[in-house]
């Protein structure tokens, strides 16, 4: 017998198998995995409470554990962000959902393939003081938008049109992402086309205002995830990881917006001391924004083809697309 130890065949078979399982195991285990490299693109800073769904994804880890590691980076805007997509610059990112309209007719490729809620996105805000309880009161008050290359903005001329008014009816000013609300809190402007997070930043200042449900009497839309048509074809499996993922952190600001906000200003410190314009921001979005949807992310092409329609009579836009071609839902579960 030499030096060496010897086992018997079967102790050195069920060792080998052991080996072979713990090896076979390390290899399936998430973090031995190359997660796939995403950039996703903002048409704003990513701080704003208004992409809560996708930090909340980011930081706890639902974009991980689907596989992806996501980069965000800031485009200068919603259209910025679809022509970079339809060029195959960058292989998602964020507009409106309407943004699709307004670019496919000009030959940039995107659709939206989930949306944050089934409701519009803009929110028509006025003071108290203002005087005003329906569309038809905003005739000769100064409102202010954040430009009138904004959706918020053909979302405010929508809400015109329902009343029988038109731009000229109104003193429509474009203030930028700060002067939007501060006009309304200092009383320059008795309203504004503005975000729920606008809204929250005027109610910090302790002024009073109402909301003019805006969805009941014009079919805008939420923020949606933009892919190009090339996108969809090559890489369908990282599309639907990333919107089942986004998805998840939306259910959880649907499910207690109070939660979400502490959850969002944690991995956005920029927030902290301002947590409640979080949490009343997240509110609003829970409440009046998400939802509505059969499936959580669900584009409605009956809303989107309305949308468009108006968009061709006020000359928004000069043809119109097929509106299958807008969108799909195929990446919604």
């Amino acid at each position: 017998m030499s030096g060496s130890t010897k086992f018997p065949m079967t102790r050195r078979l069920a060792l080998a198998a052991l080996g072979a399982a713990l090896g076979l195991g390390l290899a399936a285990s998430p973090q031995a995995m190359a997660r796939e490299k995403v950039t996703y693109l903002f048409p704003a800073p990513p701080v704003l409470p208004a992409f809560a769904p996708l930090q909340l994804a980011l930081g706890k880890g639902y974009f991980k554990e689907a596989g992806l590691d996501v980069d965000f980076q800031v485009a200068r805007g919603g259209v910025e962000v679809a022509k970079m997509v339809g060029a195959g610059n960058a292989p998602i990112g964020g507009i409106v959902g309407d943004g699709p309209i307004m670019v496919r007719a000009n030959g940039v490729p995107v659709k939206i393939v989930a949306l944050f809620g089934g409701n519009g996105f803009m929110q028509t805000v006025v003071r108290e003081d203002a005087g005003i309880e329906k569309p038809a009161d905003l005739k000769g008050k100064t409102l202010t938008v954040l430009s009138f290359q904004d959706t918020t903005f053909y979302a405010l001329i929508g809400l015109l049109a329902s009343a029988g008014l038109t731009q000229s009816d109104v003193n429509i000013q474009q203030a930028g992402p700060t002067g939007v609300w501060e006009s309304v809190a200092t009383g320059k402007s008795q309203g504004m086309a503005g975000v729920p997070d606008w809204l929250a930043m005027v109610q910090a200042t302790g002024t009073k205002v109402k909301v003019i449900p805006t969805d009941q009497y014009f079919p805008h839309l939420a923020q949606g995830i933009a892919v190009s048509d090339d996108m969809i074809k090559k890489n369908p499996q990282m599309i639907q990881k990333f919107v089942s993922a986004a998805m998840r952190g939306m259910k959880d600001v649907m499910d207690n917006p109070d939660q979400a906000a502490e959850d969002f200003v944690k991995f956005v410190p920029t927030w902290k001391g301002k947590e409640q314009v979080v949490k009343d921001a997240l509110n609003y979005y829970a409440k009046h924004v998400y939802g509505n949807q059969a499936k959580l992310g669900e584009i409605n092409p009956e809303r989107l083809s309305k949308l468009q329609d108006f968009y061709l009579e006020k000359g928004f836009i000069q043809k119109k697309t097929p509106v299958e071609e807008l969108y799909t839902n195929q990446f919604i579960k």
